[in-house]
């Protein structure tokens, strides 16, 4: 299973083998019309052409590696939002990322209609601190156009030396003109797990993003509340909100604090054998290679009983859905907020030897009741409208990509797929919350999660709405 784990949670895989060795492979398979590697000769020949046309008219020269590299990244960009072409400078970024520090401005983005989309900025960080929000769209990096660059060119312009600076233009949909960010370049550490106690015996479990060792920080954090204020939780709040999601092995070991042992948390659906997986909170379904130890294993019983509400927001994405997703479904958890982001799709990272890899989409997933967030999200079980955190919701969801994959159950029955009280349902005015919280919350700057506390103080034994 391990080996499992380790395919899916990298998220990327290769592109093309070699285009003689493809070519080669073609044409000793033609033979076999059922042969799905097949591969449309006719076509190939048509790209050759383009291919030499360029090479002997184009006005300029151009480097056959350039050339075979754009032709890649539009074959791959060309699929869904998620897949990808990653070379060396990128694929370094998404390993260095999943390990939880990296050098640069401290924001999670999306490429959308060829501008740079904010998707939430990181806790701590130069974006943070200068206040961008999601949804903010980036539209030159100093004084270069983002129109016409790759997501992984603009990446690289906002990264540089710690200690330089950078000029972001960017529209708000709240703002009427753009606006001019300066931040000053910075290492970025990302801590994934903050753990705040809120009053005596309640405390808040904040995730970042999901990295190797989050499971692990949340055990940890878990175990230090108890030791440092000698008595038990009597409620927390998991805090996804904004939350973009990170390795698949770490949100079944974040479930896997809170649900008994063989659950199961998510199970995924592909095209290939690897692709096909039902991940249970069992040690091999999330420890990896690298773990030497198992702090999950070492909680005490009560962790799994302790009543839990889970606060998510349009930028919960991917890892942060399954979380949420699982505790919904196995009724360990009251999900509050608004309609999560609806990513329910899992990259697959592969090395193609050169340093360069492809990040291919390679399965969908679905809850344990079986029901497919893709493009749709997590409907909470108490709604929250326009409070606390930043909504992403004020920028884009998954189903509003370009290319976006559709959601295999489209045509299930409510019972399947609703979950909770939509917001059109609920229906509380602008800035109250629903009328599933009953009473006034305390007046704080985080006026969500103070709606969360006086949700646990009411339901002390975890009973949902």
């Amino acid at each position: 299973m391990n080996g499992k784990i380790k395919k899916l949670t990298w998220l990327v895989t290769g592109v093309v083998l070699g285009f003689g060795l493809s070519l080669h492979y073609t044409a000793s398979a033609q033979h076999s019309a059922d042969d799905p590697t097949d591969l449309p000769l006719k076509d190939l020949r048509t790209f050759s052409e383009v291919f030499g046309k360029i090479k002997s008219d184009y006005v300029d020269e151009v480097p056959d590696h350039k050339l075979v590299k754009e032709a890649i990244i539009g074959m791959v960009s060309g699929l869904d939002p998620h897949s990808a072409y990653l070379d060396e400078d990128a694929y370094k970024e998404l390993q260095t990322g999943t390990q939880g520090e990296f050098g640069g401005l401290g924001l999670e983005v999306t490429m959308e209609d060829g501008f740079v989309e904010v998707v939430s900025p990181i806790d701590d960080s130069p974006a943070s601190e200068a206040h961008m929000k999601s949804g903010d769209m980036i539209i030159k990096i100093d004084e270069t156009a983002v129109k016409g660059l790759s997501l992984g060119d603009a990446v690289k312009k906002m990264r540089g030396k710690v200690g330089s600076s950078v000029t972001l233009t960017v529209l708000r949909k709240s703002e009427p003109k753009p606006l001019v960010i300066k931040l000053v370049r910075a290492i970025i550490k990302v801590k994934s797990v903050t753990m705040k106690e809120i009053e005596p015996g309640y405390a808040s479990f904040r995730i970042s993003q999901f990295q190797e060792r989050t499971a692990f920080d949340l055990a940890k954090a878990f175990d230090k509340f108890n030791t440092d204020n000698h008595q038990h939780l009597k409620g927390m709040i998991l805090d996804l909100r904004n939350n973009p999601g990170g390795l698949l092995n770490s949100a079944v070991g974040v479930s896997a604090v809170l649900l008994p042992k063989d659950t199961l948390v998510v199970y995924t659906e592909g095209r290939i054998p690897d692709s096909k997986m039902r991940l249970t909170t069992i040690p091999d379904d999330y420890l990896t290679e690298n773990t030497t130890d198992d702090p999950i294993a070492q909680l005490p019983g009560f962790s799994k009983k302790i009543p839990v509400v889970v606060l998510v927001n349009g930028g919960s994405a991917s890892a942060s859905e399954i979380v949420a997703g699982a505790l919904q479904d196995q009724h360990r958890a009251t999900i509050m907020g608004t309609r999560t982001f609806g990513k329910g799709s899992v990259q697959t990272v592969i090395s193609l030897g050169n340093d360069t890899a492809l990040k291919l989409t390679t399965a969908r997933y679905f809850t344990p009741n079986g029901r497919s967030i893709q493009a749709k999200g997590i409907e909470p079980d108490v709604v929250l409208k326009n409070q606390g955190a930043l909504d992403a919701t004020l920028g884009i969801r998954e189903a509003d990509l370009e290319g976006h994959l559709a959601n295999p159950k489209a045509g299930s029955t409510p019972d399947q797929e609703n979950h909770g009280v939509s917001e059109s349902q609920a229906g509380p005015e602008e800035g109250t919350v629903s009328a599933k919280v009953k009473g006034k919350s305390t007046k704080s700057e985080d006026v969500e999660m103070q709606d969360a506390l006086t949700y646990l103080k009411q339901h002390p034994l975890g009973v949902k709405p």
